[in-house]
């Protein structure tokens, strides 16, 4: 058999012709070959003009108050040098005056409704994180003795995901389900599925009342997002039903949206908010590791049982003025990219059945290549949002000399931390690499890894967390998150914390 003697080779998105021959000296075996390539693409190697473009584009939108007050100013100062000769002693005509004051008052109108009208800032007043009980914890030992048990894998099956663990950066106190690991025919159940989200949920949500003090009347929204589990009722018609919301609250429930799909409830919820003036929302992200079980011995379809992890955050969010003294940060940017017209990037991570109709998550040797073209074009988009004017300057005086390769700007003056989805070791290692950030932008999400694993949508919060633990979070604080999944999407949102984050009641990261 083809083997790779470096372990990590087979976290790699390079594994090529999986598969077990039928003739030759390898027959009968499982084989694979390795290309050795680049994980990520070189952020230096180019920049897409159009997502600078688009960056732009956003700020100009939030910044009309740039044109509209030099208008203002100009069209005051000619009317302003107006006296009654000019209207009485040159005869000027009556409708041209009423014409000029008109547009005059025009002006000011709009500048006035676009720019000294008080805008509603989307606050997050607290979140919280569930950590299942410690009867669920699952070492890398006691995963691949469970594994063995259960006989749903062969030799080389159990091989393989005994040598993913190693290198994956997951620790040994990470949280699983029990009915994962029935043996004999025990098949993956919507009973299974809604027994861990009902856990999940149910306990973030609890957490987070409890901390806040809300009153369950008072949630006018509600978004609830979970990749894989899809039931009827819906997920957050379970909510609605065990905490008693009122009838009029606005639900929504996110499905088949990969691990990205925690900032695109966060876009969502800023956008129902401004519908809803003066409301809360309540957000859920969650996966149920028990549905997207994989049972069988296809290569590529393992690697998922390997990194995700029980988990689920939900955040309260509101738009009241006078909530903003009790909330922890306030939204200040929020990008989007999806790249799922490219037809590698659509496929990277699918949902399937293999060939003995065991349904699981199918993750392509594309990857992290798509991963990462999808977070270049992200944080190209983002940059001209965030970084200091000669940071921009620095990039755009490179961009003139043709034969220089682009400036990737320092996003280290951007943002004092950085929360990155704990999707594996080697994905980490990567955008370290790629966008030079130091050990302690990384902290976050490699203890985050170690100590819960991949929990999905949730895992960013899970790195919030960390540091409001650590007391890392001050004053004036902006936190970026950095979300990407299926389809392929990659999505950031920033934060800037509006106070010093004391240590709170209650934490994930706290035993007791």
């Amino acid at each position: 058999m083809a083997m790779a003697s470096h372990n990590q080779e087979l976290l790699s998105t390079e594994i090529l012709n999986r598969g077990i021959p039928d003739s030759g000296p390898y027959a009968g075996s499982l084989s694979f070959s390795v290309r050795v390539r680049r994980g990520l693409p070189d952020f230096l190697s180019s920049v897409n003009l159009k997502y600078v473009k688009l960056g732009y584009g956003y700020l100009i939108n939030h910044g009309f108050y740039f044109i509209t007050a030099p208008v203002f100013l100009i069209l005051a100062v000619q009317i302003g040098m107006l006296t009654s000769d000019d209207f009485y002693l040159k005869k000027c005509d009556l409708i041209n005056a009423f014409s000029m004051i008109g547009l005059l008052s025009l002006v000011f109108y709009i500048h006035l409704d676009l720019n000294l009208k008080p805008r509603r800032s989307t606050y997050l007043v607290d979140f919280a994180c569930f950590r299942p009980p410690d009867e669920l914890k699952t070492s890398k030992e006691k995963f691949i003795g469970l594994a063995r048990k259960s006989g749903h894998f062969d030799d080389a099956a159990i091989e393989f995901q005994q040598r993913a663990l190693k290198n994956s950066g997951i620790g040994d106190e990470t949280y699983l389900p029990k009915a994962i690991f029935h043996p004999g025919d025990h098949r993956k159940t919507l009973k299974d599925g809604r027994e861990e989200a009902a856990m999940v949920m149910f306990g973030a949500v609890k957490e987070l009342l409890a901390a806040t003090k809300i009153k369950i009347k008072d949630i006018r929204i509600l978004i609830v997002n979970c990749g894989i589990l899809n039931t009827t009722p819906s997920l957050s018609a379970m909510l609605v039903n065990h905490f008693k919301l009122k009838h009029h609250v606005q639900s929504f429930n996110l499905g088949g949206m990969g691990c990205a799909a925690g900032v695109i409830a966060i876009d969502l919820a800023r956008d129902l908010l401004s519908v809803y003036p003066g409301s809360y929302a309540l957000v859920v992200s969650m996966e149920a590791v028990s549905y997207s079980w994989y049972c069988g011995n296809n290569i590529d379809m393992l690697l998922p049982n390997c990194f995700f992890r029980m988990g689920a955050a939900a955040m309260l969010l509101s738009n009241r003025f006078l909530d903003r003294w009790r909330s922890k940060y306030e939204l200040k940017q929020l990008v989007r990219t999806h790249k799922a017209m490219d037809n590698r990037s659509f496929k990277s991570i699918h949902l399937k059945e293999d060939g003995e109709g065991k349904q699981g998550l199918s993750v392509s040797k594309d990857l992290i290549e798509v991963g990462g073209h999808a977070l270049k074009d992200n944080i190209t988009t983002l940059g001209p949002l965030v970084l200091p004017f000669s940071e921009q300057l620095h990039f755009f005086t490179t961009l003139l000399y043709r034969n220089s390769k682009p400036y990737i700007p320092n996003y280290k003056l951007a943002f004092e931390h950085v929360c990155i989805l704990a999707a594996s070791k080697q994905v980490l290692d990567e955008i370290q690499k790629n966008l030079a950030l130091a050990e302690e932008y990384m902290e976050a999400s490699r203890r985050t890894l170690e100590r819960f694993g991949n929990t999905s949508s949730s895992s960013i919060w899970y790195e919030l967390a960390y540091l409001e633990a650590n007391l890392r979070v001050k004053r004036g604080d902006r936190i970026w998150q950095i979300a990407f999944g299926s389809g392929f999407k990659c999505n950031s949102v920033v934060w800037k914390a509006l106070r010093n984050v004391g240590i709170p009641k209650h934490s994930p990261w706290f035993e007791n």
